[in-house]
């Protein structure tokens, strides 16, 4: 596998000199400055690019260059911003960047309650409260009919945390799930925004009447718009799994496990149609046996994602140990390594160590906890092929 890292830029924290000496060979960016919708020009690209290749690095993995929503909701500005997708996708091909991650969840990229749950040996993760989730969804978003996603005990659960939760911890729901984990990577809402709850609303309200079908139709007209310009440039589309796995707040999710990706894979039969293995999205699902999906679709796969989350016995989940949890890292490395090597691969979600806390990363990209998670990895691949070559 080829050690990439994902990094936000030139005004990232962590530099890339600091990643050449840990061992990261490839850094896997997007152009987060340009507004979504918009062209990605060949000399933003090329910029980009060079700038990571003389740092000694290079560029393989684009993500994300982001599905605006109009597209996820067919709206009438569907076709322009399909046709700006396809020439930055041809920018990109002539740039000789061949992979592009994306994803297609409505509204919200990933969701997690708490960006700093403690653990018992001084580091923490992130985790997620599904009765503080429907908290959120019930009393702050106040959205219509949410009661009916909820069993009778979660319900009872949720309004006896009404009588006590503070409104701090309110405005610290309203943070994470709205504006921590979303402004930094999909650009529907940043740091600033006034009122992110109304903002959020209106995004939502988009998607009224757009049920599972619909949205997955969607997809693969925007798939079929966009696969002569990957087969030119030999551009490989690779999917983001749904984070997580569900549906939620009332929107449909089409990448949730096995079913839905045969059916992306089969809806447009083009080896330019791939799969990002993201192990902590499929990880958080129950009904996603991690494993047995990797040896599944490892020919269709362009790009992994090595984390892990343990669910917990009342349905919540975090984000594990690289070596722990229900993502089962060490048989994926081997999986992979056999059946399809040489793969981009990022450790994903470090947890937050040292003195990560205070250096202001954005959630979930810290760098002790990534960098531990990468020599972790490194372990697993180095000792896993050694084993491969010796048969």
């Amino acid at each position: 596998m080829e050690k990439t890292w994902r990094w936000f830029g030139k005004k990232d924290k962590i530099s890339l000199s600091m990643l050449r000496q840990i061992g990261v060979e490839g850094i896997v960016t997007a152009l987060h400055h340009i507004p979504n919708g918009e062209i990605w020009t060949p000399e933003e690209i090329l910029d980009t690019k060079q700038y990571i290749e003389t740092a000694g690095l290079r560029w393989p993995v684009v993500e994300s260059l982001p599905v605006s929503e109009a597209i996820k909701y067919a709206g009438p500005e569907r076709d322009q911003l399909i046709d700006n997708y396809i020439i930055s996708l041809e920018n990109l091909g002539k740039a000789g960047i061949h992979t592009v991650c994306y994803n297609f969840m409505p509204v919200i990229d990933w969701i997690r309650t708490d960006l700093d749950y403690k653990l018992e040996d001084g580091t923490s993760t992130l985790f997620f409260d599904k009765i503080r989730f429907a908290y959120f969804d019930i009393f702050i978003l106040k959205r219509e009919n949410a009661t009916d996603d909820y069993t009778r005990e979660e319900l009872e659960q949720v309004y006896e945390l009404d009588k006590t939760i503070a409104e701090a911890e309110k405005e610290q729901l309203i943070d994470t799930i709205i504006v921590k984990t979303q402004g930094f990577i999909n650009g529907n809402i940043k740091e600033g925004d006034q009122n992110p709850v109304a903002i959020f609303n209106r995004l939502l309200n988009l998607y009224k009447g757009i049920d599972k079908n619909q949205l997955r139709e969607n997809l693969r007209y925007f798939l079929n718009r966009i696969m002569p310009v990957c087969e030119q440039y030999g551009i490989q589309m690779c999917i983001h799994p749904d984070d997580p796995p569900c549906q939620v707040l009332g929107l449909p999710r089409i990448v949730t496990g096995t079913e839905d990706i045969q059916w992306i894979l089969d809806a447009v039969d083009n080896p330019c149609n791939g799969l990002t293995f993201c192990a902590g999205s499929l990880s958080s699902g129950i009904h996603n046996d991690v494993p047995e999906m990797a040896r599944q679709f490892a020919n269709r796969t362009r790009f992994i994602h090595l984390r892990s989350t343990d669910i917990l016995p009342d349905g919540n989940f975090m984000e594990s140990s690289h070596l722990e949890g229900r993502g089962h890292l060490i048989e994926l490395v081997r999986i992979f390594e056999k059946e399809n090597p040489s793969l981009p691969m990022r450790v994903d979600h470090g947890q937050l160590m040292l003195d990560d806390e205070d250096k202001g990363y954005n959630p979930g990209y810290s760098f002790h906890g990534r960098m531990f998670a990468l020599a972790q990895m490194d372990g697993v691949i180095a000792a896993i092929n050694s084993l491969i070559e010796k048969g």
